[in-house]
């Protein structure tokens, strides 16, 4: 059987031209015959030396069926990137104003060192992602508290219950605009942070023009409507698109965000990373802080930016880091902003009169870029 897994990646690659692989639920590669946990699994560790898959991308989707979690755990011989499942976890709650949660944000923002340093894996090893074909839709997630899978004809019993989704105020679609605009207003946040976090970000197909599965979890049996993709725009789609491709252009023009190593090398004298509250250098860990700001120092190539995210239910205002000589700061997103004012194009950010304090809306994340 390990020699025909191997044979057909051979095929993929060499035929078929395949690039990476993502495996399924694959921590069961790694339990022996008798379902054991195997401390060194023959068939990961034969994938992982394979001379012809060497430059292929090899995902892992690090826990199984029969409860075997491993993301930060996967054996990995410095090879296997894995879907961060705890990266998605950690930034829905953050989101929802879940308490306790700014500690967890600031170790996904940074790529999750915590779960990926100890064996030599890198930020790029923490593939990013808060929806995926599996659960709620990025819409769902600030539209539904609840599945809803009774179309699934298994009376509402499958899928997963911890969705850690918020419904802003009431169940299913609304024609109350407070609560339309908070719903898109969190669905800029999420996509904020996945896009300027370290890490690969994963984004699912359809969440940039607001798609839906009505509440659906588990849409795998619905090859109709419920699971299609419906290229109608609705009342958020433009929006949500053009906020989408400026977060990735910004993504891509930015060096500072695509860091190939942790801090290790820096030292405490000269991070790549600081952290702060309203009150520089003061960043608030306590359970009941809902905010957090990351100052990125740049490499040569980039400036400055300082990213800013708050999940509380009323506005911040934030002491802004001084700037280099000759630079200030500049607006390049806020989510409390309606469009296009919420994220300018790049060349076109917004110089701040006031370079000293910022106000931070309620629920919103802010990206400030020093030039």
């Amino acid at each position: 059987v390990r020699d025909l897994i191997i044979d057909c990646l051979h095929y993929w690659v060499t035929e078929m031209h395949v690039d990476g692989f993502r495996f399924d639920l694959a921590s069961i590669l790694g339990r022996g015959q008798d379902g054991s946990v195997l401390a060194n699994p023959p068939l990961i560790e034969r994938i992982a030396g394979d001379p012809i898959l060497a430059n292929t991308k090899l995902i892992a989707e690090a826990w199984d069926a029969a409860g075997l979690y491993q993301v930060g755990e996967f054996p990995a011989w410095g090879r296997w990137a894995e879907w961060n499942g705890k990266y998605r976890d950690d930034i829905r709650r953050f989101v929802k104003s879940d308490a306790g949660m700014v500690p967890a944000l600031a170790a996904r923002l940074a790529g999750s060192e915590d779960l990926y340093e100890d064996d030599g894996r890198e930020p790029f090893h923490s593939i990013n992602f808060i929806t995926s074909h599996d659960g709620f839709t990025l819409r769902d997630l600030v539209t539904y508290n609840d599945k809803h899978n009774l179309a699934n004809g298994e009376n509402n019993r499958d899928g997963t219950n911890d969705n850690y989704s918020w419904n802003c105020g009431t169940e299913g679609p609304t024609d109350d605009d407070a609560i339309s605009n908070l719903r898109l207003r969190q669905m800029k946040n999420m996509a904020a942070l996945l896009m300027l976090s370290h890490g690969v970000p994963m984004m699912l197909a359809g969440d940039e023009l607001g798609r839906t599965q009505h509440g659906n979890n588990n849409a795998y049996c619905q090859d109709n409507e419920i699971g299609w993709m419906d290229w109608q725009r609705n009342r958020d789609s433009g929006d949500l698109l053009r906020f989408f491709q400026q977060l990735i252009h910004i993504r891509k023009e930015h060096p500072n965000l695509r860091r190939a190593s942790y801090d290790r090398a820096h030292g405490a004298a000269s991070p790549l990373i600081t952290w702060h509250g309203t009150r520089l250098n003061q960043p608030d860990w306590s359970a009941g802080s809902r905010s957090l700001g990351m100052h990125l120092h740049s490499n040569p190539a980039d400036f400055d930016m300082y990213l800013i995210a708050n999940s509380y239910w009323d506005s911040l205002s934030f002491e802004l880091p001084g700037t280099r000589s000759g630079r200030e700061w500049h607006r390049a997103m806020d989510t409390s902003l309606v469009s296009p004012e919420d994220i300018l194009p790049i060349g076109k950010e917004e110089i701040l009169q006031n370079q000293k304090i910022y106000t931070v809306g309620e629920r919103s994340v802010v990206l400030l870029i020093s030039k």
